[in-house]
């Protein structure tokens, strides 16, 4: 898909005026809902996607110079009304700025509010308390790379092709960056990208940043403590101070800073490369806090790994803690700077690790379980939800993340996306709640499992608000109820009792890949397809000098 020119017509401008003064209505008469305790159906926004109810917004006209100036009039008449005498009439008439911190490799039970004893995380508690978590958050393809791409192009990785580690993605691909410079954003990156394809250190120059025009990036490290970037269009190689995520925190900080003044909305990522192992590298007043001999671990890890896992665990928790620290840092600077009310901050990972469970060694991931595949998705964006949080049961997956992020900032959305807009969620935390979210092993190199090259089996898989459902290509491999097994150790497919509830979720999920035109077929069969150098159980090379492999699908 070709970008859009850069620019806008006349025209569409005036629509996005619309756009966004019926958007600021919406948010505001929400407000004014929960003040007067008016039920939700009396209101509702024209931007939400599969919306149940009928708009009380009239939709612009198809010709946007024949919007009635008068509509508009009161339109944002209406909108200062409920805002005036409120001290943030100038905040809630701007576009929501975005905060998007993505670490890597980071379990979804692996916080406190979330249930885990061990750790400890007060800041993501607190964005927990005031914002939404997001309990069934699936990773599509659960490893680096392809959650990047999609989580970039709101688009799965059969689609693009982007199922392998260290592939580059595509420039014709339409990204989130792209999409909001033309909406009128700034746009920062600082941390890890890993989608660029061209080595694992090397520049990035600006034409293959997707959109971004703040660069503090490097395409991929775990040397926490020795950790190089590029900054800008500077090609000379730079290293971070100390333990990477503190001085990330610090520059991101001061990017917050300076934005806060600029009147501009802003949209910056910051990516984080802790949790993901090597874990004894963790800063030591961190590791300190944790003792091995008093780690309560879950059932599903075997006896025989769990000494393993428990040391594991010590610089895993600290790494976890030291990215708590630097949220905290930066929800303090968002306070600081009166940027809190109208900024959406996201906090989620691209894939999790099993540490030991259902036997699969430290540090493996790709595999269809919890702990692997779905991730942390904690939500606050107070000017939509409210100063409570809540629980959010409807199940969400990776290309899912853009369409809802340009939903609450009122942008429209591409054609291109193939994620569904899932910002009603943050005003109904019950909308969508029985949808299925589709995620995939399409080529999986996951070795560390205990049945050594057979781990790589490809599988498609979907989860709704209560189980999970796999499929691999010999038929039903697992079906959890994950109510009634949260640890997934009641494997339920093909058995009698179960029945009833199998057929109905395989239905749903061959819906699922019909949508995507996928027919789930063995993953050379995709690796061949899409042009890749690679073999089944492997992944693209990111030695010194390796050729760039980047997804053109053949005909």
């Amino acid at each position: 898909m070709q970008r859009p020119a850069r620019g806008r017509a006349t025209g569409q401008a005036f629509g996005e005026m619309f756009s966004d003064a019926a958007s600021l209505l919406e948010r505001q008469t929400a407000q004014v809902r929960r003040w007067l305790s008016i039920p939700r159906s009396f209101v509702t926004s024209p931007h939400m996607s599969h919306q149940p109810l009928v708009s009380s917004v009239p939709a612009p006209a198809s010709n946007p110079r024949r919007l009635s100036l008068r509509m508009l009039a009161g339109l944002c008449v209406m909108a200062g009304f409920v805002t005036s005498g409120s001290g943030a009439a100038h905040a809630a008439t701007a576009k929501p700025n975005i905060l998007y911190l993505l670490a890597d490799e980071w379990r979804p039970m692996a916080m406190g509010f979330a249930g885990d004893p061990n750790v400890q995380t007060p800041n993501l508690d607190r964005l927990a308390k005031e914002g939404l978590h997001y309990r069934n958050a699936m990773s599509v393809c659960p490893v680096c790379t392809p959650h990047r791409a999609a989580l970039m192009t709101g688009r799965f990785p059969t689609s693009t092709g982007m199922f392998l580690n260290d592939a580059y993605l595509p420039s014709e691909e339409l990204c989130m960056a792209e999409i909001l410079e033309q909406a009128g954003y700034d746009r920062g990156f600082i941390g890890k990208w890993h989608i660029d394809g061209h080595g694992r250190e090397s520049f990035i120059p600006r034409e293959r940043r997707q959109g971004f025009d703040y660069w503090k990036g490097n395409e991929c490290t775990h040397t926490y403590n020795h950790s190089p970037y590029y900054s800008g269009d500077d090609p000379e190689k730079k290293l971070w101070d100390g333990y990477d995520a503190f001085a990330q925190t610090k520059d991101a900080q001061g990017y917050l800073k300076e934005k806060a003044g600029s009147g501009r909305p802003f949209a910056l990522v910051i990516a984080f490369g802790p949790p993901h192992f090597p874990h004894a590298t963790a800063p030591d007043e961190y590791k300190k806090l944790y003792q091995a001999a008093e780690f309560k671990l879950a059932a599903n890890v075997p006896a025989t790994m769990q000494a393993v896992v428990r040391q594991e665990l010590i610089g895993y928790y600290a790494h976890c803690t030291a990215i708590d620290h630097c949220i905290g840092e930066l929800l303090q600077t968002l306070d600081d700077t009166g940027l809190a009310e109208n900024t959406i901050v996201v906090f989620s990972a691209d894939h999790g690790e099993t540490m030991g469970a259902h036997g699969n060694k430290p540090a493996q991931k790709q595999v269809p379980w919890d702990e692997a595949a779905r991730v942390p998705f904690l939500l606050r964006y107070p000017g939509a939800h409210g100063p409570k949080g809540a629980t959010v049961k409807t199940p969400l997956t990776t290309p899912d993340i853009l369409p809802t992020l340009l939903g609450l900032c009122g942008v429209p959305i591409p054609k291109s996306i193939e994620g569904t807009d899932l910002s009603a969620t943050v005003r109904d935390p019950g909308f969508a709640e029985d949808r299925a979210a589709l995620y995939e092993g399409v080529a999986p190199f996951a070795n560390l499992g205990p049945e050594g090259a057979a781990n790589n089996r490809g599988y498609r898989a979907i989860r709704t608000s209560r189980y999970t459902y796999v499929r691999d290509l010999d038929g039903p491999w697992l079906l959890y109820d994950d109510e009634a097994d949260p640890l997934q150790m009641n494997n339920l497919a093909n058995k009698p009792e179960a029945a009833a509830v199998q057929k109905d979720l395989d239905a749903r999920l061959r819906e699922e890949l019909k949508k995507r035109g996928d027919e789930f077929r063995d993953g050379q069969y995709y690796i061949d397809l899409w042009g890749y150098d690679a073999k089944l159980g492997g992944s693209i090379s990111y030695r010194i000098n390796a050729p760039v492999q980047s997804p053109r699908r053949r005909q």
